[in-house]
């Protein structure tokens, strides 16, 4: 068993060098509302500057320059906020309110884009350690001070900007400071993280000692453990390592109230499991200060290969034979034929391949020890050949892997060029996912179309169960006279095409403020108030992320 292990995530960042995979990136700063590492530039590749069409480039006022609301907490109680986490760790600045108001939404970035930050918290603390968040959560009841968790900050569904009505002010609970390793049980495979350690600098602490956690969403650079935990995220590798929520074997919860921990083994008969009842609550509980997950050995062997089926029917099927009867890839993913176009479209693809970028492109990814991943390539590579895929070798494969977390470093040069993007997802049964895919398709087309803004709509599967798997569609379309407005109505005829076939609302980005309405409707009347119960129990006065999923 290994004790703790030091980050350096509150001192400057934990930066990892060299491997050339998810080691490589190291923890960045970033200045919202732009994404990623500042001083990284990003050119729009070819198909990407076509739906741009040559417009000016527009980057939105200077963050610098946005001035938030005056603080509504004053010296004498951040004076009082002080004496709990200490001065230098207590701040109102506007620049440090700024970036740390709302998330990485494409309507929470064109708001600050123009220069509004009246949803910026009036007080920005930085605890220590769990006593600390406990009294924290303690004085703000006591103050009727809402209460904002943060780690990353990169929520795309509203889950940073809390109903204010009622509250007194805002604190935002920046949990940088809970940055480390606690211990390893190299035993039974599992690892005590606090829930401020960003992902890569979690993985590189694991890393050092032979271990991964196998959890790379897309938000991997900017995202951090008590935000996977929060919201049940999902990362890439998840047909391989599973979901974030199943990871984890026990967590500790801050309250307004006290201390909740849970998780004494990995399976208990001992009444419901309420670990389950923390992950996905998005901070309306308390604050999650830190989890324990399981861990796997770091793997020796990597390989990502590409297919091409004629149709996303037919990828589909190839994706359930394997998620039902296996062997199952640590990575696999469908993407439909417009999504596919625009991927080969990259010439250190299509060199690969010859100029043809037809049909729906699948993603197998294999990650183990040598031996395994060999066997377990040659078995999943049989059944992609029976379901009539064509093998387009391992190049177009490492293409996508190693280009993956620079996809969202495309967003603000779109933005800049007057082009709307944005992402939404779902989840529903195998069996009603192709009828899914073409309702909210539709509900989006239709929607954007009649707003004088016809969209381009992408979709892929990069999720996958016996009994069904994810939606994740990417929208892009032309700016009109109010971008917002316009995604908004296209983001409720979406909401409302989703429950409409009977799908979830969503399937790891969580509830937030933008998918709450259908939340209620999914999880209907009775148990909203079985959930209200739970808030008044742990939170009576409400401080806890307010107007957030409940």
């Amino acid at each position: 068993m290994t004790g703790e292990v030091q980050g350096d995530e509150g001192r400057g960042g934990h930066e990892v060098r060299g491997g050339g995979d998810e080691t490589a990136i190291p923890v960045v700063t970033m200045v919202r509302p732009r994404w990623g590492d500042p001083a990284r530039t990003t050119e729009l590749p070819a198909a990407a500057a076509a739906l741009a069409g040559g417009a000016e480039s527009d980057r939105g006022v200077d963050p610098a320059a946005v001035a938030p609301p005056e603080s509504r907490i004053g010296d004498e109680l951040r004076a009082e906020i002080a004496s709990v986490v200490g001065a230098e760790h207590v701040s109102a600045a506007d620049d440090v309110r700024v970036q740390h108001t709302r998330g990485y939404s494409t309507p929470d970035l064109l708001r600050l884009r123009a220069g509004d930050a009246a949803d910026a918290p009036d007080v920005v603390v930085y605890p220590g350690d769990h006593d600390e968040v406990v009294s924290i959560l303690e004085l703000c009841a006591r103050h009727d001070l809402a209460v904002v968790p943060f780690t990353g900050g990169t929520s795309v569904v509203g889950g940073l900007a809390p109903d204010r009505s009622g509250a007194s002010g805002v604190v935002s609970v920046d949990l940088r400071r809970l940055d480390r390793l606690l211990e390893i049980d190299d035993i039974s495979r599992i690892a005590d993280l606090h829930a401020g350690l960003r992902g890569p600098a979690a993985e590189a602490l694991l890393r050092e000692q032979g271990w991964t956690l196998g959890h790379f969403p897309q938000s991997y650079e900017g995202a951090g453990i008590g935000g996977y935990a929060a919201t049940r995220s999902a990362g890439q590798s998840s047909a391989g390592y599973g979901r974030f929520d199943e990871m984890v074997e026990g967590l500790v919860l801050a309250t307004p109230r006290g201390t909740v921990e849970l998780g004494t083994a990995p399976r208990s008969a001992a009444g419901p499991d309420l670990r389950q009842l923390v992950l996905g609550s998005e901070g309306v509980f308390g604050i999650i200060t830190s989890v324990r997950v399981r861990i796997r050995p770091a793997p020796s062997a990597r390989v990502f290969d590409a297919w091409r089926f004629p149709s996303f029917a037919d990828g589909a099927t190839a994706l359930r034979r394997l998620a039902q009867d296996g062997p199952l890839p640590t990575v696999l993913r469908l993407s439909d034929e417009v999504e596919t176009a625009l991927n080969l479209a990259d010439p250190s693809v299509t060199g690969e391949i010859g100029d043809d970028a037809s049909g729906c492109l699948v993603i197998a990814g294999y990650e183990g020890e040598d031996g395994e991943v060999a066997r377990r390539r040659d078995a999943a590579s049989a059944v992609l050949v029976d379901a009539g895929g064509a093998a387009l070798g391992a190049a177009p494969g490492e293409s996508w892997r190693t280009g993956r977390f620079a996809a969202p470093y495309l967003r603000d040069p779109l933005l800049d060029a007057g082009v709307l993007v944005e992402t939404l997802e779902t989840v529903t049964f195998w069996s009603r996912l192709h009828e899914l895919r073409a309702s909210v398709t539709a509900a989006i087309t239709d929607t954007l179309t009649a707003s004088g803004t016809p969209p381009l709509v992408m979709c892929h599967i990069s999720h996958v169960y016996e009994s069904g798997a994810s939606l994740y569609f990417t929208v892009v379309a032309p700016f009109g006279d109010d971008p917002a407005a316009d995604w908004a109505s296209a983001k409720s005829a979406a909401n409302t095409a989703i429950r409409a076939a009977g799908a979830s609302i969503t399937h790891h980005h969580a509830v937030g403020r933008d998918h709450r309405d259908a939340y209620h409707d999914e999880i209907g009347p009775l148990a909203l108030d079985a959930l209200r119960a739970v808030k008044a129990t742990l939170d009576p006065a409400g401080i806890c992320n307010p107007g957030i999923l409940i």
